[in-house]
């Protein structure tokens, strides 16, 4: 026994050194560091959007609040119908001569870093996404502030994170940290803004991610608290289920949601089809958007902006049916017009409105049928704000939690993990992916059927050839006699399938501008190996 305690210092110091040396080898404080820089600058960039929506909107409401509907109300019919429009018309204007890539910026676009290794946010150009964005949704353009939050959250911390030189996993990391802390700020919601990091952006929940994450998100909330004041997004009565023989309408409840979700995609995927189609200057057609969620918002202001004050009215039993069931519709339709109009903005806010909507009219047809055992209608409505915004984020725990945080109602958990569950499934078996997957699906980015389908498609030749050594003269090539070539801009998937189809160990790979002289070699031993490397790194990071 005295032996065994001699030795278990020893011990100890053994199993111990490991940890810490991989632990700073792997440069983890740094990044914990970084991480709440991450979240301090987050935060009050937050504060600044926000800020900034309100102050487009001003000119034209003469209020800088979330109350649109109110003030749309006291204010002049051709205001309401012309100032989207002139907004449109100045937001057009931006896209076509001051943000090169026409559009600005959102979730999909984060995804898109993240799977090509935290990079491909450019500041400069998220900086100006940011703040076309702002005026959007200053003029009245009907959708959320959240999803460019967040872009703006990972062009910060893309940009701190660039001259440190993390590793993959790294950067990958502090992208996430940015997300976090910026729906932190925007909900005030640090938990959701956590699981939403994991859950949306990075795709797993590696315990070496998860410390910078939760510092990013918390600190993110500290200085918007400290701002807006320590309150949820919502403030929600308490309510309690009647009766739990109402469990079935719940699950008919999650079906419901689930067709609103997927109906509300399909309007979005099918409007920006058909602007794709249309022939018009690109100047010209936020405008024309503008002025159609103009025409809307005569009959129905509710549609205006992120829709936060309708949406609070449904949660408080304010609305009565007819309403639901028209806001429901004009809400669809004015937020299909405005992405596909490329106003900015994002689809987190519309969906919870479109569920709440969805989840009040349930209620209260619920409660004429079966009256002694329906649960309130602000009840209904909570329930489908979680399973709508689920099913269209394709974010069913992290949007479970960020409804508790957001109308502070803890008791619900049961029927909202029912409702929430059936929604996101059916969403799945219909449409097969998230809204935001679909967007980069139609960048030709594929992140749901795993890492494998990214890497082949997005990592290139020049990443594993072997380019000649420096003083060698380029060889000719000769396409007639010598063997198909590559570019370094060619893809790993098109490499495999050219060694794969000519039997080919090893191939050139030729200048793009001079098509008939040879810089380098690639050999397909040496794209596996890549490839096999590439998969071994992303196994690890999300083990770990």
């Amino acid at each position: 026994m005295p032996d065994i305690i001699r030795r278990l210092p020893g011990i100890l110091i053994q199993w111990i050194t490991p940890n810490l040396r991989d632990f700073w080898d792997t440069r983890q404080l740094k990044i914990w560091l970084v991480s709440l820089l991450i979240g301090v600058c987050v935060s009050v960039a937050a504060i600044m959007f926000r800020e900034l929506i309100g102050l487009f909107q001003w000119p034209w409401l003469r209020d800088m609040s979330e109350n649109v509907a109110s003030a749309a109300r006291a204010t002049h019919w051709s205001v309401v119908l012309l100032a989207p429009a002139f907004g449109g018309l100045i937001v057009g204007l931006l896209l076509q001569h001051w943000l090169p890539p026409r559009r600005t910026g959102g979730i999909a676009d984060v995804i898109e870093a993240r799977a090509l290794g935290g990079r491909n946010i450019d500041f400069k150009m998220g900086i100006k996404s940011s703040i076309v964005t702002a005026l959007s949704l200053g003029a009245g353009a009907s959708a959320g502030r959240e999803g460019p939050m967040v872009h703006l959250g990972a062009t910060i911390s893309t940009s701190i994170a660039a001259s440190l030189r993390f590793p993959d996993w790294g950067r990958r990391t502090l992208l996430a940290c940015g997300g976090a802390a910026a729906v932190s700020a925007s909900f005030n919601a640090p938990i959701a803004g956590v699981l939403f990091a994991h859950e949306v952006i990075l795709g797993h929940y590696a315990m070496r991610s998860f410390v910078p994450i939760v510092i990013s998100s918390v600190f993110g909330t500290l200085l918007p608290r400290m701002w807006f004041g320590d309150v949820a997004a919502w403030s929600v009565p308490e309510y309690n289920i009647t009766s739990y023989f109402e469990f079935p309408a719940f699950a008919l409840l999650g079906l419901t949601c689930a067709l609103v979700a997927v109906l509300f995609q399909f309007a979005l995927i099918s409007s920006d089809y058909i602007a794709r189609n249309i022939t018009m200057p690109l100047w010209l057609r936020p405008a024309i958007g503008g002025l159609l969620i103009g025409a809307i918002a005569l009959y129905y202001p509710e549609v205006l902006g992120v829709g936060y004050e309708a949406t609070d009215k449904a949660l408080k039993n304010e609305l009565p049916l007819t309403l639901l069931l028209a806001l429901l519709i004009a809400k669809t339709i004015a937020t299909a017009i405005t992405l596909a109009s490329r106003f900015g903005g994002g689809i987190v806010a519309p969906s919870l409105y479109l569920g709440a909507m969805a989840g009040g009219a349930f209620g209260l047809i619920a409660a004429k049928f079966l009256p002694e055992m329906a649960s309130s209608q602000g009840l209904y409505s909570i329930l489908g704000m979680g399973a709508v915004a689920a099913a269209v984020i394709g974010a069913p725990i992290s949007t479970t939690v960020m409804v508790f945080e957001l109308t502070g109602g803890y008791t619900l958990s049961i029927a909202l993990l029912l409702v929430v569950s059936i929604a996101a499934g059916i969403n799945q078996a219909i449409h097969g992916r998230s809204y935001f997957q679909w967007q980069l699906e139609s960048r030709g980015l594929v992140v749901q059927n795993g890492p494998h389908r990214y890497l082949v498609r997005n990592t290139r030749v020049e990443r594993f050839m072997a380019p000649l050594a420096e003083g060698e003269t380029p060889e000719p090539h000769n396409p007639e006699k010598d063997p198909p070539a590559m570019k370094p801009s060619d893809t790993l998937e098109h490499a495999l399938r050219m060694f794969d189809q000519g039997g080919h160990a090893r191939l050139p790979v030729i200048d793009p501008n001079q098509p008939d002289r040879i810089i380098g070699w690639a050999t397909q031993v040496a794209a596996l190996r890549h490839f096999n490397r590439a998969l071994i790194d992303v196994s690890e990071e999300e083990h770990r």
